[in-house]
């Protein structure tokens, strides 16, 4: 049987591969495919529609710094229609106001994805504080703290024009505590209804604690949870939407 030799360059730049791990991996920062692959990856982590492998082939585009020096004017020529150039263009302009919770884990940077921004969120402001420190508080390894320091050394997020400050969450006076039972027909997920009790100040528990003190029952099945609630004197909730009452979604 014939031997089959793993390669020792990259076929798209021509670099020297490296061993990591039994992996080989190109580390040259300037590859072509690399760098459309970080771009593919910033658009979609941004929400930046229309912004495909072939709008960034067609574009030119070297790094994700490059989509906010564009013109209406380049992209129609790049893709060839004015109707899709605007839309692009409006979508690039929308994404300046991503926060830094979605910037960091756009920017490709090894061993920092979301739960490490979430981590730092945590800890700082924005990333003008990110620093050994900051990251040694948030719970990074020496790994990833290495590899974003390293990152922010090279300076390439002064190309972006995003203020690459964290955004927090909105602090609410917790007002109680809700249990969920069975299926939801005012929500279509549990998650949906979680996060609108949260946002109206409510924590949500899986299971009927000694601090709830309603339970959402709008399957008018009498379930464990709702015998047990009953029995302790808890509200019961059949309709979440009446319950958070008509200015559900403006809080």
């Amino acid at each position: 049987m014939e031997k089959i030799l793993a390669p020792s360059t990259c076929p798209s730049c021509g670099e020297f591969l490296k061993w990591e791990n039994h992996i080989l991996y190109c580390r040259n920062v300037e590859c072509g495919s690399q760098s459309q692959k970080k771009i593919e990856h910033f658009a979609k982590t941004l929400k930046i529609k229309g912004l495909g492998p072939a709008a960034i082939e067609k574009l030119e585009l070297s790094n994700p710094g490059d989509l906010y020096f564009l013109t209406p004017s380049d992209i129609e020529e790049a893709l060839g229609s004015k109707k899709l150039a605007e839309k692009l263009f409006a979508e690039i302009q929308n994404s300046r106001n991503a926060p830094l919770n979605m910037v960091l884990p756009a920017l490709s940077i090894r061993l920092i994805g979301r739960t490490a921004t979430e981590k730092l969120s945590k800890i700082c402001n924005g990333l003008h504080e990110v620093d050994e420190e900051v990251c040694s508080k948030a719970g990074l390894g020496p790994a990833a703290t290495e590899s974003l320091l390293k990152y922010l050394d090279e300076g390439l997020t002064f190309f972006l024009p995003h203020t690459m400050m964290f955004e927090k969450p909105v602090q609410r006076d917790i007002v109680g505590t809700v249990c969920i039972s069975g299926k939801l027909k005012s929500f279509k997920t549990k998650a949906e209804a979680t996060k609108a009790l949260e946002q109206h100040g409510y924590t949500v528990k899986s299971s009927v604690t000694r601090d709830v003190t309603v339970l959402v029952n709008e399957s008018g099945i009498e379930s464990q949870k709702t015998i047990k609630a009953r029995d302790d004197g808890l509200m019961i909730v059949e309709n979440l939407l009446e319950f958070l009452g008509e200015n559900y979604g403006t809080a």
